[in-house]
């Protein structure tokens, strides 16, 4: 079975659900296992004075206890060694948080680490990452991943510098995390039936229009991943099931996991082919190379 990994609408999504259990609030930070117990002993007793994410990459800033000056000030430069710090957290393919208000329950399980506060709580598990970094860390980190299209400040016209020149193919290159981040192979497959662009045109054969206007509807389409919790791609005169009620799941994709079945608009069969180590879907009638 093709394992799905979190992609970057899951991560703001968290981003953001974190933020409203957690910011402003003094957290107890707890983990049953030792390869985490500095990092939460470190948290803990301190207040979350933010969350964000980047691509597949989650941040929760946390003002150590004992930091806040007498007049409630704090500095803007958190660094690693008596001030704020950022956890720093990417799931991989097996980690998942578990959220919940009210009073947590027992721990138990390889718990990699437990946020509480009086809204709630938050249990981590199975992370591939889980560190606390400085603000000069962080910010390294980001300008190792490529623009992140949920991020306002993003500008595609960077990651178009590197794909406009390049010979590989812009199915492949939309998986690099260097080259846009958060894009998994879910929307990676989708955004290019929407644009109707074959996933073996390398990456220099796309016009500076078509990129502009793949990256506007990759970014209006994880929006709404970010408000619904899902990943809903085909329109709606497209779904064989026309209602007003949620979306099945059969019919959220356009040719994701369809291999053999039948285009939604053409009736080709989707094809499937092994491309940068995931599944590749596509339809090669709609989708010309």
């Amino acid at each position: 079975m093709e394992v799905v990994l979190p992609e970057g609408h899951t991560i703001h999504r968290l981003a953001r659900d974190l933020d409203q259990l957690f910011t402003g609030s003094v957290v107890r930070a707890s983990a049953l296992q030792d390869r985490f117990g500095t990092g939460a002993a470190t948290l803990d007793g301190g207040t979350v004075v933010g969350t964000d994410a980047w691509g597949k990459h989650l941040f929760v800033r946390v003002e150590p206890a004992g930091l806040r000056g007498p007049d409630g000030s704090t500095g803007t430069r958190p660094k690693i060694g008596g001030r704020p710090v950022w956890l720093h957290i990417h799931l991989g393919l097996y980690g998942r948080f578990t959220i919940g208000r009210g009073a947590a329950p027992p721990p138990s399980g390889a718990l990699r680490l437990r946020l509480e506060s009086e809204r709630g709580w938050a249990d981590l598990r199975g992370a591939i990452t889980c560190e606390l970094l400085d603000d000069d860390q962080r910010d390294a980190l980001i300008t190792r991943l490529g623009e992140d299209p949920l991020q306002k400040k993003s500008d595609p016209l960077r990651p178009w510098a590197r794909i406009s020149r390049s010979r590989v193919g812009i199915g492949a290159l939309l998986m690099q995390q260097d080259v846009l981040a958060g894009v998994g192979n879910v929307y990676r497959a989708e955004i290019l039936f929407r644009q109707r662009i074959g996933p073996h045109r390398p990456g220099r054969s796309l016009t500076r229009e078509q990129w502009l206007e793949l990256w506007d509807d990759l970014s209006v389409l994880m929006r709404a991943g970010v408000r619904t919790g899902r990943i809903i791609t085909t329109r709606p005169a497209d779904r064989p099931r026309r209602s007003r009620g949620p979306v099945r799941r059969e019919d959220s994709f356009y040719v994701y996991r369809r291999a053999g079945e039948p285009c939604r608009l053409c009736g080709e069969p989707v094809r499937i082919e092994l491309l940068a180590g995931r599944n590749l879907y596509w339809c090669a009638t709609e989708q010309p190379d």
